[in-house]
């Protein structure tokens, strides 16, 4: 499910901590992951047909896109033309506490759909450990909203 442009902010805002749950409960399985998926093709077969390049994500991205889209934290907005989010996601050194859980969400959601345009991409933030900074400032934003 994507959340609809006109009341994305009031929905995320209103999920509660269980809510938030499966998708944190992700955070030590990412830590303990070394590889994310792998790409393959991009060669041609035993009949010499080419075959497209195709990544193969491992289960915690998989579950990691479920999970997004079920809570759902995933924002119907023109992400393509969100320079803020492509500028967050390019500085290693961002500060993800820095900002709020909707920013996070909407980058979260330039990443997943991103992927559907350029194969790869979400392995590449994982990779690089961007899921991962972004997962666990919204765990430490969230958890303090709770307490």
């Amino acid at each position: 499910m994507i959340l609809d442009e006109q009341d994305y902010a009031d929905r995320i805002n209103a999920y509660t901590r269980q809510d938030w749950q499966p998708l944190f409960a992700l955070i030590p399985k990412i830590e303990n992951t070394s590889i994310f998926g792998e790409c393959a093709g991009g060669d041609k077969n035993e009949k010499g047909v080419a075959l497209f390049p195709y990544c193969v994500p491992a289960p915690v991205v998989s579950q990691f896109l479920e999970i997004v889209y079920a809570i759902p934290i995933v924002i119907g907005f023109d992400w393509g033309a969100w320079d803020e989010g492509r500028k967050m996601a390019g500085d290693e050194n961002y500060d993800f506490d820095s900002t709020d859980l909707i920013k996070k969400c909407k980058l979260i959601t330039a990443i997943v759909r991103n992927d559907r345009f350029c194969e790869g991409a979400l392995l590449s933030a994982f990779e690089s450990g961007l899921i991962l900074k972004i997962l666990k400032s919204m765990e430490k934003e969230v958890s303090g909203n709770w307490q």
